[in-house]
């Protein structure tokens, strides 16, 4: 039985793995002073600069209900059955879309929230892809992709809040204070809400938390399956992050530019390490 996997583009993920397991990825849009793009229309540094040359912050939309309704109608034509992996609810109405559109098209599809994006949201579904590839049933695919989802960690460094404030996403951010927006924030994305880990100024903050995350890791005995990194203008960090916990880890670790829906609400000097234990 053939069944195809669909995401959407708050995934960050290599183009070749997504040519490679033949992935459908839905593109969410970002509106920059009154132009809107899809995710896909615009690099991350094309993207970045157009950001900070607006005055107001980008908008960022979810695909419509439609969009999901034919993208699932087309490939039910030559597929049995669809599994569609998606943005956290708590971020996003995506995945909210994806169900209505599920239902709209009248095809056979699974509708699940990640509970993460970005890499972690990519540890799902090249996971699922990568099954479903190999025969296995839509039973079984969905068991592995909840064992993978249960045991994801995903953290993210910001170098400013003034997005997430502009955005409207502290009133979900346990523990920030608004005003404070040049301190360094360390976040944990658990349980569909974003915590605040550690809080200081400089990036001596980043560096504190890696040292911990590393001793908590050598120090928990737990095998680590895969590694992701994504950042936005933070390549220095994202290096030394890797240097510091490739040893842990036998695949290479990936350091990507994540997407413009995600760089909307992080801003510059952003990163997001995402570890996925066995």
């Amino acid at each position: 039985m053939a069944i195809k996997i669909v995401t959407d583009s708050s995934i960050t993920v290599e183009p070749e793995l997504v040519e490679k397991y033949d992935i459908t990825v839905v593109p969410l849009s970002v509106t920059i002073e009154g132009t809107t793009y899809l995710d896909s229309d615009l690099s991350l540094n094309a993207f970045v600069e157009k950001m900070k040359g607006s005055k107001a912050l980008p908008k960022t939309s979810q695909p419509p209900v439609g969009v999901f309704a034919e993208t699932y109608e087309k490939l039910a034509s030559t597929e049995d059955e669809i599994i569609s992996i998606h943005i956290t609810e708590s971020l996003s109405g995506t995945v909210q879309a994806a169900r209505q559109g599920a239902m709209l098209s009248g095809r056979n599809v699974t509708v699940l929230d990640s509970d993460f994006t970005d890499q972690g949201l990519k540890f799902q579904v090249i996971e699922a892809a990568r099954l479903a590839k190999e025969g296995l049933s839509k039973d079984e695919i969905l068991q592995r992709v909840k064992h993978v989802r249960e045991n994801t960690e995903l953290f993210i460094g910001i170098s400013t809040l003034e997005n997430l404030v502009k955005g409207g996403r502290v009133s979900r951010t346990k523990g920030i204070v608004g005003s404070l927006l040049h301190v360094r924030i360390v976040m944990e994305l658990k349980d569909r809400e974003l915590g605040v880990m550690m809080r200081g100024r400089g990036n001596k903050t980043f560096t504190k938390w890696l040292d911990e995350t590393v001793e908590h890791v050598a120090s928990s005995g737990r095998k680590i399956r895969e590694i992701g990194i994504s950042h936005v203008e933070a390549l220095d960090f994202s290096l030394k992050a890797k240097e510091a916990l490739q040893k842990f880890v036998e695949k290479p670790i990936s350091i990507l530019d994540t997407n413009s829906t995600i760089a909307t609400h992080t801003g510059p000097g952003a990163w997001a390490v995402m570890i996925d234990y066995e």
